[in-house]
């Protein structure tokens, strides 16, 4: 693939970057070296390597989802500033959002 002006100005355009003269010279010259790396890249053999998803093979070990109460509900009203004999109460909270 050809990196030229017009490319770099495509690139930049659709990335909403401006560049002057000298940067675009700077630019075309560094994607030139990148899809050279990658044409590099190519040239190795991967037959019968498998696709890498993760970099080890340790299985997430999760713990059982079991519901306990860390508190009580007489320890969690203990300090609230406003409450009742079951929940805390908080001030009214209406967004301007409609539905």
């Amino acid at each position: 693939m050809q990196v030229d002006f017009q490319l770099v100005n495509k690139l930049a355009n659709l990335s909403k970057l401006e560049f002057n003269e000298e940067e675009n010279k700077m630019l075309q010259h560094d994607l030139e070296k990148i899809l050279n790396f990658m044409e590099k890249l190519n040239e190795l053999n991967t037959e019968g390597i498998e696709p890498l998803i993760y970099i080890n093979e340790d299985v997430a070990s999760l713990r059982k989802d079991e519901v306990h109460y860390p508190i009580s509900k007489e320890e969690a009203l203990v300090n609230a500033p406003l409450k009742d004999e079951n929940y805390i109460k908080v001030p009214k909270f209406v967004t301007g959002t409609k539905y």
